[in-house]
């Protein structure tokens, strides 16, 4: 089953998804999208569950990243050319939506 139309996760894997083919190019990339992915799972999966908890639900991502979206529109941000906070969080949340499969979940 596929995301219904303006699903948050549906628009940020439109936008940031390209940039994970930067990842072959600048390898510090990776490693700052990995310390933003992490971040982002902490948020959604309390330490109190365990580490044997660490599957992503796209429903938790989801409100994530509408609060986040939100919070960027409340800030007037736009997108750079190159990479700040904001646009390796949502490259992070991208490599999320891959690793965990949740756009065709």
């Amino acid at each position: 089953m596929n995301d219904s139309p303006g699903c948050p996760l549906t628009d940020v894997a439109a936008a940031y998804m390209p940039r994970l083919s930067e990842f072959s190019f600048e390898p510090g990339l990776v490693a700052a999208v990995d310390q933003h992915a992490a971040a982002v799972c902490d948020a959604l999966i309390p330490a109190r569950r365990g580490p044997e908890v660490r599957s992503v639900r796209r429903e938790d991502l989801a409100d994530y990243v509408l609060g986040f979206t939100d919070r960027l529109s409340e800030a007037d941000w736009t997108e750079p050319v190159g990479h700040d906070f904001a646009t390796l969080h949502l490259t992070a949340v991208c490599w999320l939506i891959r690793e965990h499969d949740l756009l065709d979940a």
